[in-house]
């Protein structure tokens, strides 16, 4: 039967109907193992016990109340958000792209109410997604290298002006791209759609110091690798740069649709009542959910068994490197947000690894992703390397 849903997605054949932490089952009735989490989304894996509660309690009492009225469950996420960040305040979404939006209005109106209304283009990086509206598109496409470049932009035309776009850790460009009309410069710690680039430290010190030196806002998109995935609550906070904005979804929700803007009170002190507003943002469901989530994420131990984590899947990686150099080139990231690079196309390899029930992300660069569940236990992922050591032999024997 012909589908009657857009051809946006090149979908793969398999359909999952239920899942448990790390495991998905399909209609077939096979188990896959899930090293993608949903792109960085099922932080907590499936059906994590604390968020289905949280969920059904939540949905006996109240779905959805218009932003026009005071939501409990919002404040108290906001608080604990303000609380654990350098943030003073918070605007909720229901995606990544909406917090993009937010922040790029945010840093925009400032200098505005400032007196400055030409000061309103934004830096961005080669390599970088902030999201596909037309806003996110526009500040990244043309510095993208990728074959999928294209396909985010024809037919879109034309695409909004206001963005500056430099090579990624290039001081001089960075340097050079500076205006008196430059608002903000915008970046993700971690780029994840462009290849798992970490960003140096000392590049990110660089930019901060230079949002100082210039009056701009310092804005970090750690919609994908914020949330705990780093081994730290943000990306930010492991290198110690305070940034001005930050954007935030996917893992926010573990699986339900939400994101949010976080900000200082000096980078959003344009943002007043009318200039901005959401729909569903911030509803009660999401909002009991996403308390479920970072009251996880924040408990005790749970952050530092993400870093013991990691470094045990790195160290098994690199083993895995280190055999199949026909295969793979390089081990990118931090935390539970890791990625390798391929001298084969990264497609066959994440297809054959589908063949033994092991799910990974392509990204660009000829990269795969693994990003598992933060609470991924120690035998998924004494399986998943298993799994991908069989990959990639059946791969070196042309299988």
């Amino acid at each position: 039967m012909t589908s009657v849903i857009l051809p946006t997605y090149n979908r793969s054949k398999i359909s999952f109907v239920r899942g448990s932490g790390s495991w998905l089952e399909s209609t077939e009735g096979k188990r896959y193992l899930d090293f993608g989490s949903g792109i960085a989304v099922n932080c907590l894996g499936h059906s994590h016990p604390k968020l289905i509660n949280a969920l059904n309690k939540q949905s006996k009492k109240l779905w959805h109340t218009s932003n026009i009225f005071n939501i409990p469950m919002q404040e108290e996420l906001a608080q604990l958000l303000v609380n654990k960040t350098f943030a003073d305040n918070v605007f909720f979404t229901n995606s990544g792209t909406e917090s993009i939006e937010c922040a790029i209005k945010m840093a925009r109106k400032h200098y505005f109410d400032m007196g400055h209304p030409k000061k309103n283009r934004i830096i961005t990086f080669e390599g970088a997604f902030h999201g596909r509206s037309m806003a996110a598109v526009s500040a990244v496409v043309p510095m993208m290298k990728s074959n999928s470049s294209s396909r985010l932009t024809d037919g879109f035309a034309p695409l909004l002006g206001g963005f500056d776009r430099v090579p990624l850790g290039d001081y001089q460009k960075v340097e050079e791209a500076v205006s008196d009309n430059t608002c903000a410069i915008m970046i993700e710690p971690i780029q994840g759609e462009g290849g798992i680039n970490v960003v140096p430290r000392e590049f990110l010190f660089f930019l901060r110091t230079l949002c100082n030196q210039n009056d701009m806002q310092l804005i970090f998109d750690e919609i994908q690798c914020g949330i705990g995935r780093s081994g730290k609550f943000f990306v930010h906070q492991v290198y110690g740069v305070k940034p001005d904005i930050v954007a935030v979804a996917k893992g926010l929700g573990g699986g339900f649709p939400i994101g949010c803007c976080l900000a200082t009170n000096s980078a959003s002190s344009g943002m007043t009542s009318g200039t901005h507003g959401s729909t569903y943002g911030g509803n009660p469901l999401g909002c009991a959910v996403g308390l479920a989530v970072l009251k996880e994420i924040f408990s005790k131990g749970f952050l530092s068994d993400v870093r013991r984590k990691s470094s045990w899947l790195e160290s098994a990686l690199q083993k895995l490197l280190s055999k199949h150099k026909n295969i793979f080139e390089d081990i990118r990231g931090l935390g539970l947000m890791l990625g390798i690079k391929c001298k084969i196309d990264n497609a066959k390899v994440i297809e054959k690894a589908l063949e033994k029930y092991l799910i990974l992300i392509p990204a660009s660069d000829n990269t795969i992703r693994i990003l598992p569940p933060l609470n991924v236990n120690k035998e998924d992922l004494r399986e998943g390397i298993a799994r991908l050591f069989a990959t990639a032999e059946d791969l070196e024997r042309g299988k």
